[in-house]
């Protein structure tokens, strides 16, 4: 089986907010004003943007775009009287929500209940996952890829909750069931060239194995640590990793890899 999953990467050019993000944008100005521009409202923003389905396969968000956004938004309309502060802000989820979307269990609920053993209740609707994406663990080559959507959920006779999951790019025949314990997480994040500073030995990342035939992601423990100056290419520190499901080791860029949400 070979997938490639194909992740947004720091050499892309960002190219605007798409239809449904600027709506998302102008709904959150007019509900906070003035201190949309705040450097820590404007992260929260990003964030959620990047993690959202419609941005998939596309550049990350940064969050002074965000900031540059509200800015230009803020000359043209007048500030809001009382603002809520920023400590009470929490980013909602987008109002957008596909209503195409097939049945599927609530992670958060399913993970809940793996730690108590017991069945969540039945929620009357359907979960909003519009803001959120998440990975999954392959069982026939112990990779990690992209979810698609959950298709249903069991309980196997141990009690822990298990998830039928499509993956992205792939068809039915390609589907799995995952524990949702230790195989389902959100979705990893690939780094931006100043945060390799943030990398340090023994830090557990997910890394992106190139082969001649495939090109997969698994997850690796970082061994050490060679920085280098950066120059016009970005980052060029090396990073020495030990792959966990055969512990190969092998010197990588920082573009490979991807920190856990």
């Amino acid at each position: 089986m070979d997938r490639l999953r194909v992740r947004p990467r720091e050499n892309k050019v960002f190219s605007g907010f798409t239809d449904s993000e600027t709506e998302k944008l102008e709904s959150l100005f007019t509900e906070y004003g003035e201190l949309s521009v705040n450097r820590e409202f404007c992260v929260k923003v990003a964030k959620s943007i990047s993690r959202s389905a419609g941005r998939a396969g596309k550049p990350i968000v940064k969050w002074a775009e965000v900031q540059s956004w509200f800015h230009n938004r803020q000359k043209s309309s007048p500030a809001k009287a009382n603002p809520p502060s920023i400590n009470q802000t929490e980013i909602t989820p987008s109002p957008n929500v596909s209503k195409n979307l097939p049945a599927h269990p609530d992670i958060s609920d399913l993970k809940k209940a793996n730690e108590s053993n017991q069945v969540p209740k039945a929620r009357e609707k359907l979960p909003d996952l519009s803001e959120l994406e998440f990975e999954a663990k392959s069982s026939r080559d112990g990779a990690w890829y992209d979810v698609e959507r959950f298709l249903t959920h069991r309980f196997v006779s141990s009690g822990e909750a298990e998830v039928r999951v499509r993956f992205v790019g792939f068809g039915a025949e390609e589907d799995e069931w995952v524990n949702v314990k230790n195989d389902v997480r959100e979705r990893s994040i690939p780094l931006e060239n100043w945060e390799c500073h943030k990398v340090k030995a023994g830090d557990v990342m997910l890394c992106l194995q190139e082969r001649k035939d495939q090109a997969i992601y698994y997850d690796a423990r970082i061994m050490d640590v060679q920085r280098k100056m950066h120059d016009i290419r970005g980052c060029r520190c090396i990073f020495v990793i030990e792959y966990d499901h055969d512990k190969s080791e092998e010197k990588v860029r920082l573009r490979r890899l991807c920190r856990m949400a």
